[in-house]
């Protein structure tokens, strides 16, 4: 799980509900027959919520006559889990918290910079909220916000409103609050201690990565796939500065989405509760792995120590199944 990507060529933007239910529908009727509970399991991603979910699994239940954990990240009333879309958001945040605890550092009180306002950006910055950081910027491809006094519980609720129900613009933002919009660009050219990058791949570029450092930036857990790039990452390495990479950090949505296939084959659901501690232990686990594996003197190297941790798993696997 969670080891693929793919996706389409077609763009939701100012296309009707009926118009993105019915390509949901013709793009399933195309995947459904390579994909299974036991082959590849498709979850949301860029541009695919809860409601493309909900069209494509309504198709694929049509096609095979069966309920099964095909699909993840589906609505709580047809075998979703609770936390599922908190889950890639939360996840980065709880790995952000690990590393600063192995530091001795706590998040509370930290300025953060998040990028994107979709799921993983919007449930980012309320787990980051809630644990007493400030963040202060949010974005999506028009540009971005700047909230000085920092985006509060209330604020977040009326994004959740612009982005997941009336799908606008992130622009809106600064018109009801005492918020900049800066049109076209990126958040990381702002002072902050912390970013979590949670938009797009490759969108914190090398000169991004220097900037972030040049600005007193000790942290980075990347919320989406691949956000930096390469240029960057090493900057971050030479600069000693705590860097969570994508396979490690966002790992918290395909958990979950494990978690969610759990129920369903059990038929039964847990509470949040239950699920936030799994979550949490399962990023602590994480953590643990790529701190263990990726320990160079005196810094610890988690883009390495990820890969190390990684690789071992499967070629531990391999070595018992007899194929070297």
């Amino acid at each position: 799980m969670g080891g693929a990507k793919g996706g389409s060529d077609f763009n939701p933007k100012g296309k009707s509900d009926g118009e993105i239910m019915r390509f949901c529908q013709s793009f399933v009727t195309e995947l459904h027959r390579y994909i299974g509970p036991d082959t590849d399991v498709p979850a949301g991603d860029i541009g695919v919520g809860s409601r493309e979910i909900g069209y494509m699994f309504g198709q694929l239940k049509r096609l095979t006559g069966k309920f099964t954990g095909i699909i993840t990240g589906k609505g709580l009333e047809y075998g979703g889990s609770l936390i599922r879309n908190e889950a890639t958001g939360y996840g980065a945040v709880y790995m952000l918290e690990y590393m600063l605890q192995h530091v001795d550092k706590d998040i509370q009180g930290m300025k953060v910079l998040i990028s994107g306002s979709g799921n993983v950006a919007i449930y980012a910055a309320e787990k980051a909220i809630q644990l007493g950081a400030k963040v202060i910027t949010m974005s999506d491809s028009s540009g971005f916000i700047h909230d000085k006094e920092g985006i509060n519980a209330e604020k977040l609720a009326y994004i959740k409103d612009i982005k997941i129900k009336r799908r606008g613009r992130i622009s809106e933002y600064a018109h009801v609050f005492d918020a900049t919009f800066h049109e076209g660009k990126t958040p990381w050219g702002i002072k902050a201690d912390i970013a979590i990058p949670c938009a797009t791949q490759n969108e914190i570029t090398l000169d991004d990565a220097k900037t972030l450092i040049k600005n007193g930036c000790i942290g980075v857990s990347e919320g989406a796939n691949m956000p930096t790039v390469k240029e960057g990452i090493d900057v971050f390495r030479e600069g000693k500065i705590l860097f969570a990479p994508s396979k490690a950090a966002n790992a918290g949505g395909v958990a979950v989405s494990g978690l969610e296939m759990s129920q369903n084959s059990a038929r039964m659901s847990w509470s949040e509760q239950e699920l936030q501690n799994q979550l949490k232990q399962i990023m602590k686990d994480i953590h643990d792995k790529c701190a263990s594996h990726g320990l160079e003197k005196d810094y610890v190297n988690y883009s390495r120590g990820a890969n190390i941790a990684g690789f071992i798993k499967v070629a531990d696997a391999m070595m018992a199944y007899g194929v070297i």
